[in-house]
Parts: C-alpha cells; structure tokens; sequence
C-alpha cells in the first residue's frame, strides 16, 4: 500500500477527525515518549496514562491562560473537571512519541469548554481526543463561580484564534459551556 492514500475517518456526525497537520495548527501543551511503564497487558499505552497526559495538557492550557498554581493561591480559586469524553482512535506502543495540541471550543461566564487532540509523532497519525468541560471554582467556598473579567477576557481571545481554524472539531454533542 506504499504511496496509497487512505481516506479520512468521519464520526457519525459526518465530521471529518483532523489531520496530524490540522492539529499542528494548534499549541502544543504536552509531549512524552512511551516507555514500558505506560503499557497495560496488551502491550499498548494503558487507558490511565491517557488521562494523565491530557490532564496534563490540562494543566498547560491553563498555565498559556494566566491560571498557574501560583494564581490559583494568590486568589484562592482553581477549576474543576466537570466531563470528559475520550476516543481512542489508533493505538499507541512502546517507543512511540506523542504530542498532545489544545484547542478551546466555548466559553461562558463560568465554564470552559475545550478538546486535546493526541498525536502519535512516530506514525503521524491522530490517536486519541478528549472533550472535555471545566468550571472555574471559589475555593473559598469549594463552589464554582465566575471568571475573574482578565481571565475571561484571555479564554475569549484564545477562542477567537481557535475559531479562525477552516476545520471543525469532531465534538461529542454531549457538552457545551
């Protein structure tokens, strides 16, 4: 099959999953290489791992947004994982390097709503997404509560540069901020 193009896989939708180049497009917020300790008994990247990276991913999209662990002391706050929703496309084996891009789909006065597109860099090939939605919290009060106006003001500007993209994100429909 060498120089054979394959076709794209399409969701239920009828949304297209990007491109390796398309998700290129968007920042980078983690990169790892797969060792043995990250394998299940299949001999591929265990589930738990996926998580784990996403969530750190996570923590990088927050950190490009001004709400590091120091911010969230200084004013007392943090945000809490509301839903996830993972695909698991294509599978990830020992050795190979992966490379994690964010992009923001929604913002509301509370809630964000954002999507990690995994890519294995070795095979170039997209394989696996999370969708997932989080709320900002008081930490005073454990209760979530609204975005400081700067913070909303940055989510809002990351969401207009993510909007300009010319693909769609291949969405769950199950959450929206």
């Amino acid at each position: 099959m060498s120089g054979t193009t394959l076709p794209r896989k399409t969701l239920p939708s009828g949304v297209p999953l990007p491109t390796p180049a398309q998700v290129r497009q968007l920042p980078r917020f983690h990169h790892a290489t797969i060792g043995p300790e990250h394998l299940d008994a299949m001999g591929h990247m265990n589930i738990r791992w996926y998580m784990a990276f996403y969530d750190e991913t996570a923590w990088g999209l927050a950190e490009g947004l001004g709400m590091d662990l120091a911010y969230f002391h200084a004013h007392e706050s943090g945000v809490f994982a509301l839903q996830h929703h993972i695909r698991y496309l294509a599978e990830v084996m020992p050795g190979n390097e992966i490379a994690i891009h964010g992009r923001l789909l929604g913002v509301g006065p509370k809630r964000f709503h954002w999507m990690g597109f995994m890519l294995n860099e070795t095979h170039d090939r997209l394989a696996s997404t999370i969708e997932a939605l989080v709320a900002y919290a008081d930490l005073r009060v454990r209760r979530i509560a609204p975005f400081p106006p700067p913070l909303l003001a940055r989510l809002e500007g990351m969401l207009g540069e993510h909007a300009t993209l010319e693909w769609q994100p291949p969405l769950s429909g199950i959450m929206a901020p």
